[in-house]
């Protein structure tokens, strides 16, 4: 009697697994549903953001995309979905799976931007957990300054890359691009890691540079806004590749208005969980229009913004 009730034990194992099987599939294609409909309505408001007529409308758009981003993330397993079709919103996720960074800015009337992202964090029960960041540039006078998400030097971020020092939890170098006003642009290598509390933390003294140099927590380039300015991974040679720039002429030292590519590099090579400056990188391909999708390929506005 016992083994005869053996096939039916299992059978009856195998439906109740079925069962949950299908209820869990059903229940992850409701939020999948539901995270294209607040993809679709975030569209909108990012297109209502950057058509906006003036500043005070155009923060009162991005307010409303700000509500409904967050209520979308509070969906469950949201930290899955890709949110690709934000045209102006940098989502890049961490190739270790533990964060994702959405970033973007608001241009202001007097050329100026202003920046808004938030970092979301990976959660074993897939619930919300992030930090917004809040831009507070104008109040940071040293760019050495170690930072927190609630006075970011924002940016808008186009790669992320996880750095291990001696087995311990990984910082994030952050690349983005800052823009600055109608006169100048900004890239900049941001540091990100989190202390024993989790909190977010920006800067971290890992630049080995030249020697006559201070010690630095962050590295921000800035050049006339005409000119273009490489940034970027090199995975091939495991550097942080970037556009050596220099005044137009000696007596311009100093006024980043008239600094552009000299058309030679240098790069940060990743060693030992820190990046040590190397000048004058021979390159093998000259910096061509594939350089933009080091910013976002799917975002044409973006290819100009490399190129300013």
């Amino acid at each position: 009697m016992i083994k005869a009730l053996k096939p039916l034990i299992i059978i009856l194992i195998l439906c109740c697994a079925g069962t949950r099987l299908s209820a869990q599939h059903s229940f992850d294609l409701t939020n999948v549903s539901r995270l294209k409909t607040y993809q679709d309505s975030l569209q909108h408001m990012s297109d209502a953001t950057y058509n906006a007529s003036n500043d005070q409308d155009r923060l009162l758009a991005n307010s409303r995309f700000i509500k409904t981003l967050v209520t979308a993330l509070k969906t469950p397993a949201s930290f899955n979905f890709p949110f690709d079709s934000l045209k102006r919103i940098s989502v890049i996720k961490s190739p270790n799976n533990a964060l994702r960074i959405f970033s973007w800015y608001v241009p202001n009337e007097d050329g100026t931007y202003r920046f808004f992202g938030t970092i979301q964090m990976a959660t074993k029960d897939g619930k919300l957990k992030m930090f917004p960041l809040i831009d507070d540039t104008n109040n940071i006078k040293d760019l050495n300054q170690i930072t927190g998400n609630k006075n970011w030097y924002g940016a808008r971020y186009y790669q992320v890359i996880p750095v291990v020092m001696n087995g311990r939890a990984p910082y994030y170098i952050l690349l983005g691009w800052k823009g600055n006003n109608t006169k100048t642009s900004k890239k900049v290598i941001e540091i990100l890691s989190f202390d024993k509390a989790d909190q977010p933390v920006f800067g971290k003294t890992i630049f080995d540079g030249v020697k006559a140099e201070a010690a630095k927590n962050r590295i921000v380039f800035e050049y006339n806004k005409l000119n273009s300015m490489t940034l970027s991974l090199d995975r091939t040679v495991n550097m942080i590749v970037f556009d050596h720039l220099a005044p137009f002429s000696p007596e311009m030292q100093g006024n980043f208005e008239f600094y552009a590519s000299d058309l030679s590099f240098d790069a940060y090579r990743i060693v030992g969980g820190r990046l040590k400056l190397v000048e004058n990188v021979e390159m093998k391909n000259e910096p061509n229009a594939m350089d933009d999708f080091y910013i976002d390929p799917k975002d044409k506005q973006n290819k100009a913004e490399n190129k300013l």
